[in-house]
């Protein structure tokens, strides 16, 4: 989740993985998969780098998950 800031000044999360598009005119207006639009604080570029850092967090922690795992053995064959 990202973390962004509506006109009023209330935070509240959003799933990047929804985020359709992100317009500025002149607000920052975010369009949702389903249609939804939240008008935010946050210029454009900021957003587009909260996406960034969230997708970049996802993957390392995938990484060290898959680091820290045990080697499974190779299914046996019967």
């Amino acid at each position: 989740m990202i973390v962004v800031t509506r006109l009023n000044g209330t935070r509240f999360a959003v799933n990047p993985d929804l985020i359709e598009r992100i317009q500025e005119h002149p607000d920052t207006v975010l369009f949702m998969v389903n249609g939804a639009r939240y008008v935010v604080l946050e210029p454009m570029e900021a957003v587009i780098d909260l996406v960034a850092d969230f997708r970049a967090r996802v993957v390392a922690g995938a990484t060290i998950t898959a680091s820290h795992s045990p080697a499974q053995p190779p299914p046996r064959m019967v």
